[in-house]
């Protein structure tokens, strides 16, 4: 009867979780992040066949999108404070989804249709479906980016219960889930692409994101039910942002005489000049709102790791390419990063429960530190392809671009270098979550959406940087040299939170 009454009550208590929000978000999650993974890599993919097998429409593609959010990251989270949690995550849910199902139609038909279609206008109509996709593609990562804080930064928070344990747990398991879709969602789009075609990549790609439409929109629902605290936003913002709510503590004494004076001025303003210095307005006081927090420090940091060129991106794997890295090694290299990720959130949690939250951070950054040393000693180890001469213009146009595969005198350089690149994971994420638990305990609910909006706009801005730092740079005897600056970059990054760490040691000892 005992053993009967304890799986009876094993059942019920695995019932109860799967119907609890916690198990929900994380399979809501699970589906926006295997979405988002897969369509990132398919687009990419699908920009190069467009055109030719050429990089143009690609890194147009990046620019957009990294423009767009450093230009729109204040204003997207403002729209989050200022609306219901349950609006704003169905709103960017179906406005993400359907932008991805209409640019899969888009490019279905474009790809059936690809003579004929550049054959009308003199070419000009595949030019407006080229817009039109990357425009869409643009859309859905706005509003993936909107998704992100109002699920990731804000309702989480709320879920727990502010439990900071509780928290870090949910934190650490929703990275664990993004870095196993990291893996699988683009070799599972990547698999249907290779055996069928680019057209059945596209249906794929539309059929998954209709059912995680509904699903997601179930869970979400579901979960803004039974968690009644979603419902509730601070009294003072409940239908006003935090930019608002300051403006208004402006003077309101205002003589009759100035304000029938402002009313003319603003009739003589057209009405889009006068939405347009809002919106300006409201991009300003966003930085403001971040810089003024006590955890800017820390987030400006983490924002300076994504100017490096040590990831697993496109550039570093066109590198390995061309030091005679076959494209099966870099798969395994690239499983190999994601489980160095995974016991960083392992190594997260523990630090934090024994060392606490800030001193995690600390820890995490020297860990980074130290395994980010093989890659400076790659550039003058055996096999390096460094040559500083390159740097002079007589001689940068007798040296060949990143093509090739040809084998080094030596792996020892790129040993290393693979070596650093894969440990150093392990306290970058250990890192990440770190800052991303401090945002989310130190930023008051009211500036919650905005702050976090500001800080995806920093880290867009640094990693616009890494990019420009490859176009001066473009040669692989170049990349030694970027090597360095990444790793400079990646210091002056923790160096900020070791002052932000101190800063805080300082003041009166608090639980963290």
């Amino acid at each position: 009867r005992n053993k009967s009454f304890e799986t009876l009550y094993l059942i019920g208590s695995a019932l109860i979780y799967l119907k609890g929000p916690e198990f929900l978000i994380y399979v809501s999650g699970a589906l926006s992040m295997w979405g988002d993974r897969m369509w990132h890599f398919a687009i990419s993919v699908f920009l190069i066949e467009l055109y030719g097998h050429n990089l143009l429409l690609t890194g147009i593609f990046g620019l957009v999108v990294a423009g767009s959010v450093l230009l729109l990251g204040a204003l997207i989270g403002d729209w989050v404070d200022r609306n219901p949690r349950n609006k704003v995550a169905h709103a960017s849910l179906f406005i993400q989804n359907i932008s991805v199902t209409v640019c899969s139609i888009v490019l279905m038909l474009v790809f059936s249709y690809k003579k004929r279609i550049e054959e009308i206008w003199d070419g000009w109509l595949t030019v407006v479906c080229y817009t039109v996709v990357i425009v869409l593609a643009n859309v859905a990562n706005l509003a993936s980016t909107a998704l992100t804080i109002a699920i990731q930064r804000d309702w989480i928070v709320v879920i727990t219960g502010y439990n900071r344990g509780h928290l870090a747990g949910m934190n650490a398991t929703m990275r664990r889930i993004d870095q196993v879709t990291n893996i699988l969602a683009p070799l599972a789009v990547g698999q249907v692409m290779t055996l069928s075609s680019n057209v059945v990549g596209c249906g794929f790609i539309l059929g998954c994101n209709l059912v995680s439409l509904i699903v997601e929109f179930i869970f979400l629902s579901r979960v803004y039910r039974i968690v009644p605290a979603l419902s509730i936003k601070p009294p003072a913002m409940e239908h006003q942002s935090y930019l608002e709510k300051k403006r208004e503590r402006k003077p309101a004494a205002i003589s009759e005489e100035n304000t029938s004076m402002h009313l003319q001025e603003i009739s003589r303003t057209p009405v889009c000049l006068h939405r347009l210095r809002g919106l300006l307005s409201t991009c300003r006081e966003g930085w403001r709102a971040y810089y003024r927090q006590p955890v800017f420090l820390a987030g400006l940091g983490l924002a300076f790791l994504y100017t490096t060129v040590l990831g697993f991106d496109c550039i570093t794997t066109s590198y390995a390419y061309t030091q005679g890295i076959s494209g099966s090694l870099l798969s395994i290299l690239m499983g190999m990063s994601a489980v160095a990720g995974l016991l960083g959130t392992v190594l997260f949690t523990k630090l934090r429960k024994t060392c606490g939250l800030v001193n995690t951070g600390v820890i995490s950054s020297c860990l980074h530190l130290v395994c980010l040393l093989l890659c400076l000693c790659s550039v003058f180890a055996p096999g390096s392809p460094l040559d500083l001469s390159v740097l002079n213009i007589k001689n940068a146009s007798d040296v060949g671009g990143m093509t090739g595969g040809t084998e080094p005198e030596s792996y020892i350089s790129i040993i290393l270098l693979f070596l650093g690149v894969i440990t150093a994971r392990v306290g970058l994420w250990s890192f990440d979550l770190t800052v991303t638990q401090l945002l989310q305990e130190t930023i008051c609910e009211s500036e919650r959406g905005v702050v976090n909006g500001v800080q995806s706009s920093m880290n867009y801005l640094m990693d616009l940087l890494h990019f420009i730092m490859v176009i001066s740079a473009p040669q692989p005897q170049h990349f030694g040299i970027l090597v360095i600056i990444s790793i400079l970059f990646i210091f002056t990054g923790h160096t900020m939170y070791f002052l932000y760490a101190r800063k805080v040691k300082k003041k009166p000892c608090t639980n963290t």
